[in-house]
């Protein structure tokens, strides 16, 4: 366990009793360091939250819970926030085009409508393979309290702690609230990794029920936005292209303007380098000294045909 030693000015140290197991029957102590929540990025809830460094790695909710219960009493505690669940990437749903017109325009839903869609997106999950995440050693968390004066009242009995040295217990008054680890963790994952066949299918079917509808609702959006200008007076392009087929003129003159526009590319990029000048100059100077060899010859040739030419007096 973290020895307190090496704690920072602006840590408080909370001292816990980890009482021995079957595998470990030796008695500890664990230190948590927590002090006032002070993120990079301001939220509302920064006054009424505690940030927790090197929590235990059988840390739950329920664990927090009985804790903080045994410091101030009930009803000050909400709920944490733990690193692992910050970084765990939940995948959407919802299609790219959907989620691109959605930033760009975005409109309020009703409150059941939001529920509603928070369940087909809950049901179109898999159910996770683990009864009980682990957290890695030293990892940190976030304690949301009912109001500041439970921040104060938390922070008021964790330094008591260090006089009375009467360490709350890990795990004390938490019994079955949280699922057990050891071998039953172990055949409860491995039950878990593999659901049948039905629960399997409800959940590819509500995927895709939730999928094909924010994809129509992504089309629908899309033919709104093709003529409304926003707040700047631009028009949104979107993907579809126009609401009706081109005229023959025009895509006889659109497919001109390509073949120009190419042809340009292609003669700049012969001009490109140097060494093409060069070359470019040696070949026509080559190519006129042989048209001049050439028309001598011709000359010279004609020459011999007639003959001498003398002139009538």
């Amino acid at each position: 366990m973290t020895d307190d030693s090496t704690t920072s000015a602006e840590f408080s140290v909370l001292p816990i009793t980890i009482p021995p197991l079957p595998s470990y029957p030796v008695q500890a102590t664990h230190y948590i360091y927590l002090r006032r929540n002070a993120p990079k990025i301001a939220t509302a809830n920064d006054t009424r939250s505690l940030f927790l460094a090197n929590v235990p790695s059988d840390s739950t909710e329920a664990h927090f819970r009985a804790l903080f219960t045994s410091l101030v009493g009930a009803g000050r505690f909400e709920s944490i926030t733990f690193e692992q669940d910050k970084n765990t990437a939940i995948s959407s749903p919802e299609p790219a085009q959907a989620a691109r017109l959605a930033a760009l325009h975005k409109k309020r839903k009703r409150e059941d409508e939001e529920t509603q869609n928070a369940k087909d997106e809950a049901a179109a999950r898999l159910p996770d393979t683990w009864a009980r995440r682990l957290h890695r050693s030293g990892s940190t968390a976030v304690a949301l309290l009912a109001d500041e004066k439970s921040v104060d009242s938390v922070l008021k009995a964790v330094r008591k702690l260090k006089k009375s040295k009467k360490y709350p217990v890990w795990g004390e008054g938490v019994k079955d609230k949280a699922p057990p680890l050891g071998s039953q963790w172990l055949r409860a994952h491995n039950k878990l990794s593999y659901p049948g066949n039905d629960v399997v299918q409800a959940a590819v079917d509500a995927y895709f029920t939730v999928f094909n509808r924010r994809e129509e609702e992504a089309v629908q959006l899309a033919k709104r936005l093709r003529n409304e200008p926003d707040e700047d007076g631009f028009v949104t392009v979107t993907r579809g292209g126009r609401a009706a087929p081109a005229r023959r003129d025009e895509a006889e003159e659109a497919k001109k303007k390509m073949l120009e526009k190419q042809q340009k590319k292609k003669d700049d990029m012969q001009n490109f380098y140097r060494f093409q000048l060069r070359e470019r100059r040696k070949a026509e100077q080559a190519e006129l000294l042989k048209r001049f060899v050439e028309d001598k010859k011709k000359v010279q040739a004609m020459k011999e045909k007639r003959g001498k030419f003398r002139p009538e007096r």
